[in-house]
């Protein structure tokens, strides 16, 4: 059952896990480059079992943290709570949750905030969400909800000692007017109380490093707070322009390029070609954004350890032990 947090209960779980994601990273120190991995909830038991093998593996490589993304307006709301928990119980990775404000009132997003808290999970995730069902509509916030993600990082934030993230566009979010106007929303956001950002998955290096310097402009303060990118090796090439289309985000030409070649011109894409083509891109990507000092790569796994490990290994991770069979 999930029941509204309290402050026995977020003491408690400060206790247990209260290190946060900037501790973390910061605790590195000059090594390889921390990294860290995004999981989604599984929606039946073999998906499950995959995520599971998945979580070990990259468990081995030690990130810097996990992330479990949230099955927003009860989905997949259940399976999302249950397994970051196990995540935070039953594994050594530090764990943060995502919380949606889509579909809930704020008496339910402070029950979920104690849900969390009861799995010893002290690090949230805090988005506004996406509209169900057309994730590029029209947002409507629940009429006892929350209309923006800087009231969820608040409402977080006078629940107890939780550590708070939230989301970056480095090509702007779908719905702001402008970049300027996207930029001034993500300071709000960090005004609001958040540590850091993670940012949508992007493909130019250089939309991360304009949306770094924007913020820096805007507010030097919050500029000094980690902007962490999101990365995804690109295994499919209809699977990426899908991903992109929902989202609001775009394939660079010259990308698009590389791997439209890869895909071949047959009526089914030449899957390992455009894999290999996607894991040196990823590989580039990588290399750049550590050569211009990005905090911490964070890599969406889509529940997969393979691909992502290969791009690990080139830049520099041991995954050696991590992939051997146990």
């Amino acid at each position: 059952m999930i029941r509204s947090v309290s402050e026995a209960t977020v003491s408690a779980a400060a206790r247990a896990g209260g290190q946060s994601v900037v501790e973390a990273i910061a605790a590195r120190g000059s090594g390889p480059v921390p990294f860290s991995v995004e999981f989604f909830p599984p929606r039946d038991a073999e998906a499950e079992a995959r995520l599971w093998r998945a979580v070990r593996i990259f468990e081995r490589m030690n990130p810097a943290f996990a992330s479990m993304t949230y099955g927003a307006g009860g989905s997949t709301r259940d399976r999302t709570v249950r397994i970051a928990g196990e995540l935070a119980t039953e594994t050594t990775l530090l764990t943060i949750a995502h919380l949606t404000a889509v579909n809930h009132s704020v008496d339910e997003l402070r029950a979920l905030v104690g849900a969390y808290a009861d799995k010893g999970i002290v690090n949230l995730l805090a988005l506004r969400g996406d509209p169900p069902g057309d994730p590029l509509g029209a947002w409507t916030a629940h009429p006892d909800g929350v209309e923006y993600a800087s009231e969820l990082v608040d409402l977080i934030d006078g629940l107890g000692d939780f550590h708070t993230g939230v989301a970056s566009f480095p090509e702007g979010h779908h719905s702001a007017p402008d970049l300027a106007a996207d930029t001034e929303n993500l300071i709000r956001k960090l005004r609001a109380g958040a540590e850091y950002s993670v940012t949508q998955v992007f493909f130019d290096v250089e939309d991360y490093l304009r949306l770094r310097d924007r913020v820096v402009a805007a507010d030097p303060e919050q500029g000094a707070k980690p902007i962490i990118p999101g990365l995804m090796p690109i295994t499919s090439l209809a699977g990426a322009r899908r991903m992109t289309e929902l989202s609001g985000s775009r394939i660079p030409a010259d990308v698009e390029e590389r791997l439209a070649r890869a895909a071949g011109d047959g009526p089914e894409e030449n899957r390992e070609a455009v894999r290999a083509v996607g894991i040196d891109l990823c590989t580039e990507t990588s290399e750049r954004l550590i050569s211009e000092g990005a905090p911490c790569l964070h890599f969406c796994s889509l529940n997969f350890a393979k691909a992502t490990s290969e791009v690990l290994e080139r830049i520099g991770i041991d995954t050696r032990g991590a992939l051997a069979p146990v």
